[in-house]
């Protein structure tokens, strides 16, 4: 039996590899980060966010992006995902095989400064002449929409706001849009409402969220989008990166561990192929290479069935 208003299925979206890495000081080894992403297709992932193309200086955690794509195993029906930052990097990101190009554009002008060094204009412009070369490529476009709720050093972000990216990446001929809790201070309400609304004003676009849990909602947030038609997921293995600009407990201020968002499919009955025992793997294997310590629910306190199979202390 399942609640009312779920999907009988939903895609998961692996972003550790990018979005995690990225928060790691010391870089992971190209053939490590090859490892993991055979480990994650063997654990039915579809769908990885494998690399970035910012310049190397500026994140030399991922500088072997082409070497990684390179490397990675072409499975039917997986798909690799890169991010470009500008249209230079995303020259680079065309010629190396993937399936999309993920640019990211804050919906806040402050952040979209302080991240990126441009205005929310300038990143918009930009993302016209990127749109144009990921058509000709035959790439598909995805853009995330930065802190699409709520923004550090300032508190909620409009609606307006919000749709002025939506609609600016439609118009870039974007296949997919997805909407960032990126401060990990969104509640349930406001993220329902607005997945909800860009579905209803892009019937046609693919519409996601990408997710955090400063607050502890991630899997409250994960619900209500999903309730509002979300077509996919994010999250990250063993919930590594996020934003650690702002205090706080790292233990709390990375992306939503996926294994927890897996976890949390399985028990409403909603279908995503993927294995939770063997993401775990994955899960572990990067606690190892990185040092840092697993923020997921089902690292720390097991599964339901785990627990099922336990037997009471003699």
């Amino acid at each position: 039996m399942s609640l009312p208003g779920l999907p009988s299925s939903m895609r998961l979206v692996e972003v550790g590899l990018r979005d995690g890495l990225q928060s790691v000081p010391a870089p992971v080894a190209t053939g490590d980060k090859v490892e993991l992403v055979h480990l994650l297709i063997d654990a039915g992932v579809r769908e990885i966010e494998a690399v970035s193309f910012a310049h190397p200086k500026v994140l030399p955690q991922l500088a072997d992006a082409a070497e990684v794509m390179a490397a990675v195993p072409r499975v039917p029906g997986v798909r690799y995902r890169g991010l470009a930052p500008n249209f230079r990097g995303a020259e680079r990101a065309v010629d190396c095989g993937l399936d999309e190009l993920v640019v990211v554009v804050s919906a806040d002008e402050e952040m979209s400064l302080r991240n990126q060094r441009l205005t929310v204009d300038e990143i918009l412009a930009d993302l016209a002449r990127i749109g144009s070369l990921a058509g000709s490529s035959g790439t598909r476009l995805v853009v995330a929409v930065a802190c699409a709720f709520f923004a550090p050093a300032r508190g909620p972000v409009t609606r307006a706001e919000r749709l002025r990216v939506v609609d600016a990446a439609v118009s870039a001929g974007a296949g997919g849009v997805y909407l960032a809790a990126t401060s990990g201070e969104e509640h349930p309400a406001e993220m329902y409402d607005g997945v909800a609304e860009v579905r209803s004003l892009h019937p046609d676009l693919d519409v996601g969220v990408h997710l955090h849990n400063r607050n502890g909602f991630a899997p409250a947030n994960a619900l209500a989008c999903m309730m509002a038609g979300a077509s996919w997921l994010e999250g990250s293995f063993a919930g590594l990166g996020g934003d650690l600009w702002f205090p706080g407990d790292p233990s709390v201020l990375g992306n939503a561990a996926l294994e927890d968002l897996i976890h949390l499919c399985d028990g409403l009955g909603i279908e995503t192929g993927i294995d939770l025992e063997k993401y775990m793997v994955a899960s572990r294997r990067i606690v190892e290479l990185t040092g840092r310590a697993s923020s997921s629910f089902v690292s720390r306190g097991g599964t339901r069935s785990a627990l099922a199979a336990a037997t009471w202390p003699s």
